[in-house]
């Protein structure tokens, strides 16, 4: 147990007392999480079934427990590089808030509960995708790839991209192109978002060694790959139109989201600097939570029609 006092994210704590509840909340990587709960609402709502209120919640829960899980396992791993990053130093365990066996703990044992939740809530698939995600997440890309390689976002992405699909077998109890489609996109969002914030934090992961694309590829050639997966992500984004998913509405919508995208992506190439990777990292927040946002709006305005394209 920690016994000296911590500056945390969320101020002053006494480490006298052991760790707080708002510790432990961070190792659950909140704003992670609310991500993680966006998507896999939205992968729940989009499904072409329905299950009970309250068994929609609880799921939803679940999935969002383990992400969270998974985000603890990660912080234990990860502390010695967090605490020489500007951007992360404060988190619970750097900032001795939280010994590290004290965070393993905690995200195994909520692994263990999210997934045995999940399960009996909704259905073993999405139980059994929850635990796959999690171990993704905690080992393939935390202990493997975030050390060992360059494409450490693209491949680890799979763990951030699979919430929609759990959530669509939390309902269905089956899988179909439509989940996967939402996998996809967000598989192929992963890399240019995290390799904005890269090229902005980039003495950041210099400092601890982490492999990122502009550390070991350069500047230049990030920006160049950024430009390539934004030209791949925007016609993803407009896929649902074209499947019976959604409406053109929307998909008028996606291509003009997409556009701005590939805009954006253009313009930190010829302006190669840390306000132009900015802008485009606070879009891609942007662009992914109104993508869902049009697929949910636009099932709740006519689910008949979707359920017709589906079904």
């Amino acid at each position: 147990m920690a016994v000296t006092s911590h500056q945390s994210v969320t101020g002053t704590t006494d480490g006298l007392y052991g760790p707080s509840v708002a510790d432990f909340w961070n190792l659950l990587k909140p704003r992670v999480m609310s991500l993680v709960i966006f998507t896999g609402f939205a992968g729940m709502f989009l499904a072409p079934t329905s299950i009970h209120p309250m068994l929609f919640i609880i799921s939803l829960f679940a999935i969002a427990a383990g992400a969270g899980a998974s985000g603890a396992i990660n912080q234990w791993y990860d502390s010695d590089i967090d605490a020489v990053m500007q951007r992360t130093q404060n988190r619970p365990i750097p900032a001795g808030a939280v010994e590290p066996a004290e965070a393993l703990s905690f995200g195994l044992i909520i692994s263990a509960l999210s997934v045995l939740v999940l399960g009996l809530a909704s259905n073993w698939l999405a139980a059994c995708l929850l635990a796959f995600t999690i171990f993704f997440y905690g080992v393939v890309y935390t202990i493997w790839l975030k050390r060992s390689t360059p494409q450490n976002i693209v491949i680890g992405g799979a763990a951030g991209a699979l919430p929609p699909v759990i959530g669509w077998a939390a309902v269905s109890g089956s899988l179909s192109i439509e989940p996967l489609l939402l996998f996809a996109i967000i598989f192929m969002w992963t890399p240019p978002h995290f390799w904005a914030l890269a090229l902005f934090r980039n003495e950041d992961y210099t400092r601890a060694g982490v492999p990122m694309m502009p550390v070991v590829a350069g500047e230049a050639e990030t920006r160049r790959q950024i430009l390539i997966y934004a030209v791949l992500l925007a016609p993803l984004g407009v896929l649902p139109a074209f499947i019976g998913m959604s409406s053109l509405l929307y998909g008028a919508v996606a291509a003009g989201l997409g556009l701005n995208f590939i805009r954006l992506s253009r313009a930190l190439m010829r302006s190669p600097d840390d306000a132009a990777a900015r802008r485009l990292f606070g879009f891609s927040i942007v662009y992914l939570f109104l993508l869902f946002l049009g697929l949910v709006i636009d099932r709740a305005i006519m689910p008949e029609r979707f359920l017709a394209g589906v079904l």
